[in-house]
Formats: structure tokens, C-alpha cells, sequence
């Protein structure tokens, strides 16, 4: 029987030589949808349970306990992120810890493709592609929030001072590629 190879969005691409930022594409990440009510405790206490640390609830947050991430979406909604091989364990965990509880979980690992922008003069960069202020000081390590950028739906998630993931549809990785090593 055949096995199941994951291939990048980006498999082949490489950013030109002379950018003024570093691009790289963001491989080997699992990621998993959770929705669930924030007011139930038993749902965020099976989620505690599983990712060890509490879910962040204030808008435009994300935590961090060891290798999994998790990003606040929505008021009902996190993005986690942790190593592809890892995904299929934490999704079984949460799974089973949710069970009887109104949530869903789901493996989105293959939905999106990562695309890190590093270096000073990134944020200048992004603001290239998007309305929002970067240089406001609102957007510190750890922030994350949904945004239009280069008339695409992405996801921002400030990882250092000068270190971006932009999360895209895998479909349209090509297209924001392509802008950002024009941009940049």
C-alpha cells in the first residue's frame, strides 16, 4: 500500500537573491481547528488538559507550552499549532477529552501554507499588503489576528520583533509569494 506524502504549497520555491528580508516557507507544521464554548468549563478544561496551558481568550493572543502553539481566532475558535507528527496525537487526545462536549476538532495541516518574512524592515514590507498599522505598537511578539493582505484572506502571527507568519489558503501561496518577493 502506498503512503500518504505531504507536499508543500511552495515545494521548489525560492525567494530571489537581494531581498531586502529573509522569505522562507514554513514546512512540517500540524495544524488543528478547535471550536469550542468559552464559558464551558468542562470544554476548557479538556483543553487545558490535553495542550497544557489555558486557550487565550483575549482577542489577537496566542500561547505557547513547548511545541504547540495556539492562536486565538474568534471568541469560539483556535488555531493550534504544533510538528506534523505530533498532529495525529494531539488531535486523538483532544478528541477523547472533548467527547461529550459541544466542540469540534480538526486536522487543517494541509489547508494552509506558512510563509515567514524575517529581517528589519518587515513590518514596512507586510504593510505593503495589508491596511494595518505595524508600526503602532500593537503588534508585539505572540500577536496574531486575521487580515486582507494583497486582497487575500491570511493570517498574521507575530512570532519575534522582526519575525512574521503569514498563514494563506494553499491555493493561493503562489500568488502571496510572488507578492512578497516583489514587495520585498
Amino acid at each position: 500500500m502506498s503512503e500518504l506524502a505531504h507536499q508543500s504549497p511552495l515545494a521548489g520555491a525560492a525567494a530571489p537573491q537581494g531581498l531586502a528580508v529573509s522569505l522562507r516557507e514554513i514546512t512540517g507544521q500540524g495544524m488543528i481547528d478547535l471550536r469550542g464554548h468559552t464559558a464551558d468549563g468542562a470544554f476548557m478544561s479538556a483543553a487545558r488538559s490535553v495542550l497544557g496551558a489555558d486557550l487565550p481568550t483575549r482577542p489577537r493572543t496566542s500561547v505557547a507550552q513547548g511545541d504547540v502553539t495556539v492562536l486565538w481566532l474568534s471568541v469560539d475558535q483556535w488555531l493550534i499549532l504544533c510538528p506534523r507528527t505530533k498532529a495525529g496525537e494531539l488531535l486523538g487526545g483532544l478528541r477523547g477529552a472533548l467527547k461529550g462536549i459541544h466542540s469540534l476538532a480538526v486536522d487543517v495541516s494541509d489547508m494552509r501554507a506558512i510563509i515567514r518574512v524575517e529581517g528589519e524592515g518587515s513590518r514596512e514590507i507586510l504593510m505593503k499588503g495589508t491596511s494595518l498599522d505595524l508600526l503602532s505598537g500593537k503588534y508585539a511578539p505572540g500577536a496574531c489576528r486575521r487580515m486582507r493582505f494583497a486582497e487575500i484572506a491570511a493570517l498574521l502571527h507575530v512570532v519575534e520583533e522582526n519575525a512574521f507568519d503569514i498563514y494563506v489558503f494553499r491555493s493561493y501561496a503562489h500568488y502571496a509569494w510572488e507578492f512578497l518577493c516583489a514587495t520585498a
